[in-house]
């Protein structure tokens, strides 16, 4: 059996994972921005608010330059500029419904010698049904979002509006991995293989299937699919020093997953699921256990439920105690998720923000080590974590 879950899921008591929140120690008003200063298990953290507010903000990526990219769910797309919001003009027209909307933004690896920039959203056929879409343009000298190309249309188009995915991350190799969700109303579209639906795509730069992606010689699989059998994968990063490639992925009542993905593999939604049914808590109608041979098992398990968004991983010495652990942000639970990862295990798990700015939507290593973070509100707001030491 492919069996990664890590045995501390199933014995959960807490006498096993330290949970520890961060504590309030002070708070420091400026002209620009209030600071806090927080404790954790191992570093005292400073929280400032960057820019704000914003209107669901959904995604952050941060330019060489120090500028900052932040979508907002209902269409725009900004421009962050020492704490001033410029938005830029000429983005496709979304379909700004339940969950959907103007979803990730993320430039070229290359960036900016190669100056796309790639947005995900979701896309109306005029008929009440929408799909994944991914975009890519450039954002020219009066801030116009210009040479717009349609690069990826998952292949059908369908309600509710909810379960987008929209992740994206690249890869060493300079492919682009992009998540789709289940779209909610058929989960068993997550197990099918001619669907877009429930996977996780592998696209070169420009839309193209990369010649090595895992199906591309089975014609009973869409080429661009990398791994399927997801619920809705929402934290995605890859480790660029080997390759790995982690998610967090939603499960229904309980059941949010950390995967680690490797090609071709089927992650068992809604087949298999650690989650329950939204109503009496028993069974999830259609799934028939919560292991079964063939199909990955989580590498872990987020209890109570996390409902994870956005996932970074921490590269720098910035955060020295925090080196190589995975930080998962987390919409219900209003905190992020500092995990420690040892041979395919989370071996600790402290919370870090519980309930200091709401529901937290993206978390990202910007290249200043530090980490910046999304909450999601009607007035949300980007905020920036550094070392207070």
């Amino acid at each position: 059996m492919k069996n990664r879950f890590s045995i501390l899921s199933l014995l959960l008591p807490a006498f096993l994972l330290v949970f520890i929140g961060c504590d309030v120690e002070e708070q420091v008003e400026s002209d620009e921005f209030e600071t806090t200063t927080l404790n954790s298990e191992y570093e005292s953290i400073e929280l400032s608010k960057v820019a704000g507010p914003f209107e669901n903000p959904w995604s952050v990526a941060i330019l060489p330059d120090d500028r900052f990219l932040v979508t907002e769910r209902p269409g725009r797309l900004n421009i962050v500029e020492n704490g001033e919001i410029t938005e830029v003009t000429g983005i496709p027209e979304v379909t700004a419904r339940g969950q959907g909307g103007l979803l990730e933004v993320l430039p070229h690896h290359n960036y900016p010698e190669e100056d796309w920039i790639y947005l995900t959203y979701s896309k109306s056929n005029g008929d009440d049904e929408t799909a994944t879409t991914l975009v890519r343009g450039r954002i020219d000298e009066q801030n116009a979002f210009i040479d717009a190309e349609e690069i990826f249309v998952q292949n059908r188009y369908s309600s509710p509006g909810r379960h987008y995915g929209s992740k994206l991350a690249w890869m060493p190799d300079g492919t682009l991995l992009m998540s789709i969700g289940d779209r909610g109303g058929e989960p068993p579209r997550a197990q099918e293989t001619d669907d877009h639906a429930g996977t996780l795509l592998r696209m070169n730069d420009d839309g193209s299937v990369p010649d090595d992606n895992p199906f591309v010689d089975d014609d009973s699989v869409l080429n661009e699919i990398y791994s399927y059998g997801h619920r809705n994968i929402q934290g995605l990063i890859v480790n660029h020093e080997n390759g790995e490639i982690w998610s967090t992925e939603h499960g229904p009542r309980g059941g949010d997953e950390l995967n680690k993905h490797e090609p071709g593999e089927n992650y068992g939604w809604p087949t298999v699921t650690l989650g329950r049914d939204y109503g009496d808590e028993g069974i999830f109608p259609g799934s028939e256990a919560r292991t079964m041979e063939g199909m990955v098992d989580p590498i872990y398990e987020f209890l109570p439920t996390h409902a994870p968004s956005g996932l970074a991983m921490v590269t720098s010495d910035h955060f020295e105690a925090w080196e190589g652990n995975l930080l998962a942000g987390g919409l219900r639970s209003e905190r992020i998720r500092r995990l420690v990862i040892q041979d395919n295990e989370v071996i600790h798990d402290e919370e870090l923000l519980l309930g200091e700015i709401g529901r937290i939507r993206d978390v990202r290593e910007g290249p200043d080590g530090r980490i910046y973070v999304l909450s999601d509100q009607d007035d949300g707001a980007l905020y920036m974590m550094r070392s207070d030491d």
